[in-house]
């Protein structure tokens, strides 16, 4: 057993892409350490490597301007692998070996829930990363999450007033067998009945699922107004596939919801046309009502930092929010004037902040004091060039309506041609 604990100690030693500290100029004395894992192998690293450059970028930019405090930052990073088994056991050795100053977490829901225990018990702060009500139960008062959708219940909001809005009575959820997803189909189911909506058909499936025909046909044999879909990015890519293979019927009038992967440069691309007409759950496209300061000229410095480092080469989901929760933490911490875990918890609560993605503001819950989850309709995708996904008017803003930017194309057997 020992032997097998001193190994793994040894994996995550040279797994780690290193404590990055950059030359320091103007800055004295050590840097402030940042400690996070982030997934640069395994499913999720995608989004993984996309949200890493961006952290860098942004420690570099603070260290071009004199550093935290007058001293250099430093990011001290682990690769997770996705694996949610492993994030306990990374941010014990962050904090015991590494004794970093600063934690922020992991991409994604499933990573972070298991560290919930660990942040609470050692009473840190702890900046969330995309990770849905993992806070929920835990009800850490030094946690904040960077995802602007507040809840589950307030994620699945927008996609369920859509089908009321369309008349839709019945509804199909199909749902993977993990955190996120459950956390979101779980919610969507309890709402049905406030919006109308009646479940025919409820399926989950394990994440491992390829092929999804027999589901699908079992859909279209319900004949549903609508189907809400939680799904992670290798099923998101396998379920399209099989919609444009198979069908759903002509009964849908709307069909998306909370499919993770979407969002990616990758899918966009190698789906191309298949992507028309879904209505699916994001956080910045690039729409002019989202057009907030200091977005583009990041996102000019990200794409020209990731091409042919092999990470997403639009860099819109992840890196943006990357860079912004690094911009409250940043500037919690200077006014603050020190690293008192409490002091900056307090101050991150009770205060506004102007970042990449426009104003954040906390809740009591370390949640959005306001959801802005958007939805977004796929439209007008004529094949798999990038290019045309750098610009206005293939992800098009339905909701929430003060960010809307065009119209939507329904119902959803329509809106695909």
């Amino acid at each position: 057993m020992k032997a097998l604990r001193a190994a793994l100690l040894a994996v995550l030693w040279w797994s780690a892409l290193g404590a990055l500290v950059p030359p320091v100029h103007a800055q004295g004395g050590k840097p402030i350490r940042i400690g996070l894992s982030m997934a640069q192998t395994g499913p999720l690293s995608a989004a993984g490597k996309s949200g890493l450059l961006a952290l860098q970028l942004w420690r570099e930019d603070v260290n071009a301007r004199g550093g935290l405090l007058g001293r250099p930052v430093a990011l001290v990073v682990y690769d997770d692998q996705s694996n949610p088994a492993l994030t306990p056991g990374i941010y014990t050795k962050l904090l015991d070996v590494d004794k970093v100053d600063l934690l922020i977490a992991p991409y994604a829901t499933n990573l972070t829930a298991p560290l919930m225990p660990l942040v609470k018990q050692r009473d840190r702060l702890l900046i969330g990363n995309f990770a849905l009500d993992v806070n929920a139960g835990i009800r850490h008062d030094k946690y904040f999450n960077i995802q602007p959708w507040g809840s589950a219940r307030e994620a699945v909001a927008p996609f369920l007033g859509l089908c009321k809005k369309l008349g839709a009575k019945t509804a199909a959820i199909l749902a993977a067998d993990a955190e996120f997803a459950q956390n979101i189909a779980t919610a969507a189911r309890g709402a049905l009945k406030e919006h109308g909506l009646q479940a025919v058909y409820d399926q989950n499936y394990p994440p491992s699922t390829v092929d999804f025909s027999s589901m699908l046909r079992a859909v279209r044999a319900k004949k549903p107004d609508a189907v809400f879909v939680a799904s992670y990015p290798a099923d998101s890519a396998a379920i399209i596939r099989a919609v444009n293979e198979i069908g759903v019927g002509d009964s849908v009038k709307l069909f998306g919801g909370g499919m993770v992967g979407l969002q990616y440069a990758t899918l966009q691309t190698s789906l191309g046309p298949m992507l028309n007409g879904i209505v699916n759950y994001d956080f910045w496209v690039p729409e002019p009502t989202l057009d907030f300061p200091g977005i583009q000229e990041f996102l000019a410095k990200y794409e020209e930092r990731a091409e042919g480092q092999g990470v997403d080469p639009l860099g819109h989901y992840l890196p943006p929010w990357s860079y912004a929760y690094m911009q409250v933490l940043g500037d919690a911490v200077e006014a603050v004037g020190s690293l008192d875990q409490e002091a900056i918890a307090d101050y991150i609560r009770d205060n506004e902040f102007e970042t990449v993605v426009g104003p954040v503001k906390f809740g009591p819950n370390g949640e959005w004091a306001t959801s802005r989850v958007l939805m977004v309709q796929f439209q007008n995708i004529e094949n798999g060039e990038l290019e045309q996904f750098k610009h206005a008017g293939k992800r098009v803003v339905l909701l929430p309506e003060e960010w809307a930017s065009g119209e939507f194309i329904f119902p959803y057997t329509e809106a695909k041609k």
